[in-house]
């Protein structure tokens, strides 16, 4: 596995090409482009073979990052290493225990990310407790991704996903809410915003989660449905995803969701709580394998009209003049077939007859 690249050297045309050549990813990584970056500069190194989702040796050098507004009240982008684990569940339960990755950006509660051609991936979803390089099971058909800054408060995000379709293990059957979802205003497990962008059962669903009322605040919270639509994007693409969160007076909060510029969700939550606070952001991932590339998060500065405050008419875009896109909208490129390793999820948990006991899903999201 090559080494993460070099901020300060740009691969050569020859070096890009015999990549796009050696594996499909590497025409995708080439060809996005990141916030602030040159439209003409390379992507990041994405030389390498497939992995399985099963690391081993020593943990990645850390990704470069150019773009200095990444402290607290900044923009955030994710930049990932060339492959390797980047953080996992075994890393969120003992932190301070030496072979722990712990990662500067990244708390994953459940399951594994790992990096692979430059962008995270879930790896392949298994049911099993990964261990501290995740290298025996990912853990990650129960898979959970937030970031470590909980700052962002009315906020823009965005990134491309690839997900493939659903599948099953031994401590997860198929349930209507598998597939990948965005966080919003992440406080914790019990409280937050959801956004699923792609269900098993078709459907894009915004939810609040709240804790239980009159329960201990570590028991489970529970979800509310604020807003549903049918928009079921297709499997083993690469597809735009674009959120946003923003209070529009009083305690009141909006939440959009664009997927591939298409505007699929669009509504009001009128009583937010702690919610119209800042928070984190992250991604969900539950019975799929899923990898991201260029995401980020960006204040969106100020306050965005509810819906009922907005003319009449079609819905506007989430991206675009006149919206948080504006600045700095996705790129728009031809994006390549992307192979990711051809596993089929067991049928039966790993460890025949055993249900480890720190496992503890997050309970109904559909």
């Amino acid at each position: 596995m090559s080494s993460p690249p070099d901020p300060g050297r740009s691969p050569t045309r020859r070096a890009l090409l015999t990549a796009a050549v050696a594996t499909p990813a590497a025409g995708l990584a080439a060809a996005l482009v990141l916030d602030g970056a040159d439209p003409e500069a390379p992507g990041p190194d994405v030389s390498g073979r497939p992995g399985d989702g099963k690391a081993s040796g020593p943990a990645p050098s850390p990704a470069p990052r150019p773009d200095p507004g990444a402290g607290p009240g900044g923009p955030f982008r994710a930049d990932f290493p060339a492959g390797g684990l980047v953080t996992n569940e075994y890393a969120f339960r003992s932190p301070e225990s030496e072979d722990a990755r712990l990662s500067d950006d990244w708390v994953v509660t459940s399951g594994s990310l790992f990096a692979q051609w430059g962008f995270g991936w879930t790896g392949v979803p298994d049911g099993g407790t990964p261990g501290p390089d995740s290298g025996r099971y990912t853990g990650s058909s129960v898979f959970r991704l937030v970031t470590r800054r909980r700052d962002f408060g009315d906020t823009s995000v965005r990134c491309w996903v690839f997900l493939k379709a659903p599948g099953t293990t031994g401590r997860t059957p198929a349930r209507d809410w598998d597939g990948g979802h965005l966080w919003l205003r992440y406080h914790g497990p019990q409280e937050l915003y959801a956004l699923s962008f792609r269900r098993r059962d078709g459907k894009t669903v915004l939810k609040r989660k709240y804790p239980a009322p009159g329960r201990p605040v570590d028991e489970e919270g529970v979800y509310t449905t604020l807003a549903t639509s049918d928009h079921a994007i297709e499997y083993g693409r690469w597809h735009q995803i674009a959120a946003t969160v923003g209070g529009c007076g009083g305690d009141r909060v909006r939440i959009t969701l664009a997927v591939d510029g298409r505007t699929v969700l669009d509504a009001e939550d009128r009583n937010p709580g702690r919610l119209a606070g800042p928070g984190g952001v992250g991604l969900r991932g539950d019975n799929t394998e899923m990898a991201f590339y260029g995401f980020t998060a960006r204040d969106t500065g100020g306050r965005r009209g509810c819906p009922d405050e907005r003319p009449q008419g079609n819905p506007p875009e989430a991206s675009g003049p006149g919206t948080p896109f504006e600045e700095a909208p996705l790129p728009e490129v031809s994006l390549p077939e992307v192979t990711l390793p051809e596993v089929s999820l067991p049928g039966s948990s790993p460890r025949a007859g055993s249900r480890p006991e720190i496992f503890r899903p997050e309970g109904e999201h559909g």
